[in-house]
């Protein structure tokens, strides 16, 4: 297995569940929850980066590592590139970003999205993606879509429903939902700082298009595990909780 680190970018301003990583999930603080699941994996080493103090000492009592980052980041991968920095990586080292809020985050797919960008020595990033359930999730804004080329690298990732079918229904087995977990080379999150914001990423609200535009290469690959929604509001938050009472230990996927 290659060697890799995990950074977990976290802030406490959240619109839809205040205080987001924070709150008690199953008797345990969401940040928690994402930090055990991050030590599943086998990574070199497991950081949260944050501006908060509160989330830091959290963290901190519980035996964690913390990087301290600073309140003007503009995205969770600016706060990535900054942490990436302060840890003093060489060039080639692999981050893989977890967020935090998805504490069910399979461990497989943590090592998989690291293990696929080293087996890509000329990609910048790598991510997953799964197949969708249905027509209606393609047709959702709110479902990022993807698409690749043979060798598996990002073509383009909308929130549209693509790819078109020009004779009318949907592309079934073709239609891909992207998955937000990514690994990084830390040479390419050096560069992330300075990349300007595209035009393609201002119109989707999409992060990743940044990259595609400056013509960085991307990896992509199926999940190699089912990977649960993340904790967004209260609702999926409450969800999550049965779900950790009703298993006492969670499973390495």
């Amino acid at each position: 297995m290659t060697q890799f680190h995990i950074l977990i970018p976290a802030r406490l301003a959240s619109s839809r569940l205040p205080r987001k990583p924070l709150a008690a999930l199953a008797g345990r603080p969401l940040i928690l929850r994402v930090c055990d699941r991050a030590r599943l994996a086998g990574a070199a080493s497991v950081h949260v980066a944050t501006d908060s103090d509160e989330i830091a000492e959290v963290v901190r009592k519980d035996g964690g590592e913390v990087l301290m980052t600073s309140a003007e980041n503009r995205s969770g991968t600016d706060r990535l590139a900054e942490a990436a920095a302060r840890l003093g990586l060489d060039d080639d080292d692999i981050v893989v970003n977890l967020q935090g809020d998805e504490p069910e985050m399979p461990a497989a797919c943590l090592r998989q999205v690291a293990q696929l960008l080293a087996d890509e020595p000329d990609a910048h990033m790598a991510t997953l993606w799964r197949a969708m359930a249905d027509e209606s999730e393609w047709l959702n804004p709110n479902v990022v879509k993807l698409v690749a080329d043979d060798r598996g690298r990002a073509l383009y990732f909308s929130r549209s429903p693509i790819p078109h079918v020009r004779d009318g229904g949907w592309p079934g087995p073709v239609a891909r939902a992207h998955l937000g977990l990514y690994a990084y080379r830390a040479d390419a999150l050096r560069q992330w700082r300075s990349l300007p914001p595209s035009q393609l990423e201002r119109l989707e609200s999409l992060e990743q298009l940044r990259a595609l535009a400056a013509g960085w290469i991307i990896a992509c690959a199926r999940a190699a595990s089912t990977v649960p929604a993340g904790i967004d509001t209260p609702e999926d938050l409450a969800a999550a909780a049965g779900r950790f009472e009703w298993k006492a230990t969670e499973p390495d996927q």
